[in-house]
């Protein structure tokens, strides 16, 4: 019950960040996969070693060395969140590399080893800023975390080749080493369960570590978990079954209504970390896709990386505060709604409060839309429901219900001067 309820309250939340930060942020690279053997475009390794995995590997862990993000302000990250309309944020602890981004006990690749610059900071327990950060601006917050580890030897052992991006050796051969990595992986996510205050969601990647083969036991971990923080939603992501709490669709958007808790996690640019002259989504597209999601029943949850400094693209920051003005006149339509069908219809989407409430969300089909001179509704959704409202404009008035559709007309004066770029809101109050 408590995580169904805790559940319930991330779905009215609707708009989550993913900060994507580690030691490749230093060479604007893509989290971790360089160092998997699997080579694909979007990986693809440059340097001296980029043929040679164990000497790559090897170049690569020693970015703990010269990684010294001085201009880390989590205060700021949280303003800029809350200004924005988000609701909840996920911190990454560790990716697959490894690299732990908190103070843990199990291992020295952490960003508060004495070989990391940045130890000697008091902002260097990274995870604990900024989840302090955050709770209090009043969001949520949560914890990625990769269930792989591709720098402890109890995963990738080097005394076996690696072939790809799972354990490098047979766990049912090998039962005492597989038994070091899950009491290794449990240790981490119990002191980051314990140790860094209120947490909402532990968000587990790596969905290749499942039975029968890699098996943790997430169901003895999640419940550990929760002894340390009751109701916590655990998202075992692309592992069906009672620890993946909502499913997660990566940089795609399902094109229906699903009928259970989901989540699309997509780029605010083209990569989840940092990356170098980076091509930021527009905000129009951002708001589209924010909108199309939650008709469908989903949240979004957008990925944003600071660079090697700790500092963010300044048009992350742009994006926010466009979005969040937008979210300050919309939100009602947004927020604490629930799909309804038929969900989309002749380019509006449809949301409802618990009141009974809709909106008809207007999305125009690119950044150059406009207010249409009349928007059709269904008449289930819009008949005798009485005045209907413009959000930041004002009365509605809809026409007679003809061939089950109702008309409404927007006013010129809201089409010369609207309330708002990028969409917008029309209220049907409850009958």
């Amino acid at each position: 019950p408590a995580v169904l309820k805790k559940l319930s309250e991330w779905q009215d939340g609707k708009l989550g960040l993913l900060i994507t930060w580690g030691t490749y942020s230093q060479w604007g690279i893509v989290e971790s996969w360089t160092l998997c053997p699997e080579r694909y475009e979007w990986n693809r390794r440059t340097g001296p070693f980029a043929n040679d995995d164990r000497a790559y590997k090897a170049s690569y862990e020693e970015l703990i060395n010269t990684f010294n993000p001085v201009k880390f302000d989590p205060d700021k990250w949280a303003l800029a969140a809350k200004n924005g309309g988000v609701k909840y944020v996920l911190a990454m602890a560790k990716h697959h590399d490894g690299f732990c981004m908190f103070d843990t006990a199990t291992t020295d690749y952490r960003i508060t080893s004495p070989r990391c610059p940045f130890h000697a900071d008091p902002r260097a327990n990274v995870i604990k800023e900024m989840s302090t950060a955050f709770r209090k601006e009043g969001l949520s917050v949560g914890i990625y975390f990769s269930k792989a580890d591709w720098n402890t030897p109890y995963y990738w052992s080097p005394d076996f080749p690696l072939h790809d991006r799972n354990v490098n050796y047979d766990t049912a051969k090998h039962p005492e080493l597989w038994g070091k990595f899950r009491e290794f992986t449990w240790r981490q996510v119990e002191e980051l369960m314990s140790g860094y205050g209120a947490q909402d969601i532990l968000w587990l990647d790596g969905g290749q570590v499942r039975p029968p083969d890699q098996d943790i036991d997430v169901t003895g971990m999640a419940a550990m978990a929760r002894k340390h923080q009751p109701g916590l939603i655990v998202v075992d992501r692309t592992v069906r079954g009672e620890n993946e709490n909502y499913v997660t669709p990566e940089q795609e958007i399902p094109d229906h209504f699903l009928p259970y808790p989901w989540e699309t996690c997509m780029t605010m640019g083209t990569a989840w970390p940092w990356k170098p002259n980076d091509q930021f989504k527009s905000t129009g597209t951002l708001l589209r896709h924010l909108c199309t999601i939650v008709a469908r029943g989903g949240n979004l949850l957008l990925g944003i990386g600071p660079d090697a400094n700790g500092e963010f693209d300044p048009t992350v920051y742009a994006r926010l505060e466009e979005t969040g003005k937008w979210l300050a006149l919309n939100g009602e339509a947004v927020y604490g709604t629930r799909p309804i069908a038929p969900h989309e219809q002749g380019g509006c989407v449809f949301t409802q409060k618990r009141d009974g409430t809709i909106y008809a969300i207007i999305l125009p089909k690119d950044d150059n839309g406009v207010l249409p001179e009349s928007v059709s509704l269904p008449a289930g959704l819009a008949e005798n429901r009485g005045t209907l409202a413009l959000l930041g404009f004002g009365t509605l008035v809809p026409g007679e219900p003809k061939g089950g559709e109702v008309v409404v007309a927007i006013p010129s004066e809201a089409r010369i001067n609207p309330p708002c770029a990028h969409a917008w809101a029309i209220k049907i109050p409850p009958k």
